[in-house]
């Protein structure tokens, strides 16, 4: 390491400002803090005020994510086989998965990346990592099938409207690979619904066994109350959906991963859960549904949701009574929309973009109330 660190002291200089290649000093700069600890602090945006920096932070996230991603492509070559007929072996399965899902993890980072260069060079300030999740969530979030030049569009209007319009990393209001996803379902919404787009394959023209349903859980919910699956494979993930959001226990590692390391707030990841149980037995006790509360958990994106979105410390709550307030309402909402909207089975991404938007007035109003009673308090002991 100290040959290779001597090697970019060297470079250094000729891509620091006044050098002949001073231009690229951020793009420089991204490098060096990939390969070493940096030895600056961050004056705005997120903090981070400990051991660690926001690279091994990032990188964290990405470590739990990789469950969810690894069984993604599995049951991506799982499910395309099954829909022609054929019981597939495991590597056989986890291959094809592997070929379908890397390229739009390339597209993902290459568009996203790409811009956030484009961006750091423009403005004259340092690459933020905060890209090493968002590349790698988005296509996560995605069908499988959707077309390449969608998800880089998509990508590429996350990452400028969604996050360098408010100033990069730390300053965005809204998720930015929700925002992807959001721009995706209501710009080429034929592309993101539907029992085609959730099976490798199915919307190219491939044939199909007789028999075959493509169809999600959340949509079985909403059109005949029934899972359509059995509970083992929807908590197991054996199920059509977005390439990272089927199982349930991967998820779980991950958030044990996350939670154990400090990094995501187990209050907010908790309150999901809680408002989501909530509002379905709310449901659930007023007869408006018929099948169990906590199906809401095991399908669709809310598990991921909860895990990985909700949790960001950027868009969510940063006061603690304000994550418990922010969770509940994102999971209750999440259920909410599920139920009363079934033309639109998935509520988890709204719900999360639309409680990004209120958690600042949410912390704002925690802050006011402790505020006044300590004034209340402190006029008491005069």
């Amino acid at each position: 390491m100290s040959a290779l660190r001597n090697l970019v002291d060297k470079m250094k200089p000729a891509f620091s400002k006044g050098g002949r290649l001073g231009f690229l000093e951020s793009t420089f700069e991204a490098f060096e803090t990939f390969l070493f600890v940096p030895n600056t602090t961050t004056q705005r945006g997120a903090h981070i005020r400990d051991a660690n920096d926001m690279k091994r932070t990032m990188i964290m996230v990405v470590v739990a994510l990789l469950p969810a991603l690894l069984f993604g492509f599995y049951n991506t070559g799982y499910q395309h086989f099954l829909s022609q007929g054929v019981q597939p072996e495991f590597w056989q399965s986890f291959w094809f998965g592997f070929l379908r899902v890397l390229p739009m993890i390339v597209v993902s980072y290459a568009v996203g990346l790409g811009i956030e260069f484009a961006f750091a060079q423009a403005r004259g300030h340092e690459v933020n990592e905060g890209f090493l999740v968002t590349g790698l969530l988005i296509p996560m979030i995605m069908p499988v099938d959707i077309p390449l030049w969608m998800l880089a569009l998509s990508t590429a209007f996350a990452v400028i409207f969604g996050k360098e319009v408010f100033g990069g990393t730390g300053m965005n209001v809204f998720n930015p690979a929700l925002v992807a996803r959001a721009f995706a379902f209501f710009a080429y919404t034929p592309a993101m619904s539907g029992a085609t787009v959730w099976i490798a394959g199915l919307t190219s023209g491939e044939g199909v066994v007789d028999g075959f349903s493509g169809a999600t859980a959340l949509e079985h919910l909403a059109s005949d109350g029934a899972l359509g699956y059995a509970v083992k494979d929807a908590v197991l993930g054996f199920i059509p959906g977005s390439v990272g959001e089927t199982s349930t226990v991967a998820i779980l590692i991950g958030a044990a991963i996350l939670l154990f390391t400090g990094v995501a707030s187990w209050r907010s990841m908790i309150s999901v859960f809680v408002g989501g149980l909530a509002m379905g037995y709310l449901f659930q006790w007023t007869g408006v549904t018929t099948y169990p509360a906590w199906w809401h958990l095991i399908v669709g994106g809310f598990a991921f949701g909860a895990v990985f979105m909700a949790t960001d410390p950027v868009t969510s709550a940063q006061t603690d009574k304000g994550k418990y307030i922010v969770g509940f309402m994102t999971g209750a909402l999440a259920v909410l929309i599920r139920v009363v909207n079934p033309a639109y089975p998935e509520g988890m991404m709204l719900s999360i973009l639309f409680m990004n938007a209120l958690a600042p007035l949410v912390d704002y109003y925690v802050v006011e109330a402790n505020i006044a009673r300590r004034n209340k308090r402190l006029k008491t002991a005069k």
